[in-house]
């Protein structure tokens, strides 16, 4: 595991090999990154022996152990533990204690995510619940594709609204009138267009648009 930590393949420490972190892992590998995916459960081990670079037994909330590993070479690790909380909350402390500079630490409850970001996760991921938000977005509304961000960001892929429908984007000023940016236009059996003044929008067409979670929202329930 000889490539800079900086390098686009740089690789990864996976701790925990559940299905989130075996999954992460496994996307990993399909993406060219090297990975040392570790688990403290010798039949998970054995397990996924074959499908990554290097697989270990070790205790994770043991920094000692961390380091016997050479958890501190890695400038990426992800932590997949989710249902021990006690387990979840050592490992990335440990890891922090090692030095590792983004750590991404999978949490089962805002208050199981607070805690991680206190002892030194750079990101929390909530599966579940976020998954769960997508969902509800897509049912109820316009939308084919859904990513909100944190910030009060959002990326969502919808149909055209009837105010845009014969015009181009110029035209329909989109951005003035409703606060979004459309990125992109998908007309079906085409290849994706980036979005220009001049492009031509017809009832076929899907929109790529970003902007404040709200506006987005309120854009994509557009009859």
């Amino acid at each position: 595991m000889a490539k800079s930590a900086q390098s686009p393949t740089a690789p990864v420490l996976v701790i925990g090999l559940g299905r989130f972190g075996s999954s992460v892992a496994k996307s990993l590998v399909r993406l060219g990154h090297e990975v040392l995916a570790v688990d403290e459960r010798p039949d998970i081990v054995q397990k996924f022996a074959g499908d990554f670079t290097h697989v270990v037994s070790a205790d994770t909330t043991d920094t000692e152990a961390l380091r016997q590993i050479g958890a501190e070479q890695f400038r990426r690790a992800v932590v997949g533990i989710g249902t021990d909380i006690e387990a979840s909350v050592l490992t990335v402390l440990s890891l922090s204690d090692l030095g590792v500079a983004e750590i991404w630490a999978k949490a089962i409850s805002g208050k199981h995510a607070s805690i991680l970001e206190r002892v030194g996760a750079t990101h929390v991921v909530r599966p579940e619940a976020d998954m769960g938000k997508r969902v509800a977005h897509l049912v109820t509304g316009t939308m084919t594709d859904y990513i909100e961000f944190d910030d009060g960001f959002a990326i969502a892929r919808t149909r055209t609204p009837q105010v845009a429908c014969g015009k181009t984007l110029a035209e329909s000023g989109l951005r003035q009138a409703y606060g979004i940016t459309v990125v992109g236009v998908k007309t079906r059996g085409e290849d994706f267009t980036y979005a220009r003044p001049e492009t031509p929008i017809s009832h076929a067409d899907e929109l790529i648009v970003s902007g404040p979670t709200t506006k987005v929202e309120a854009f994509c329930a557009l009859p």
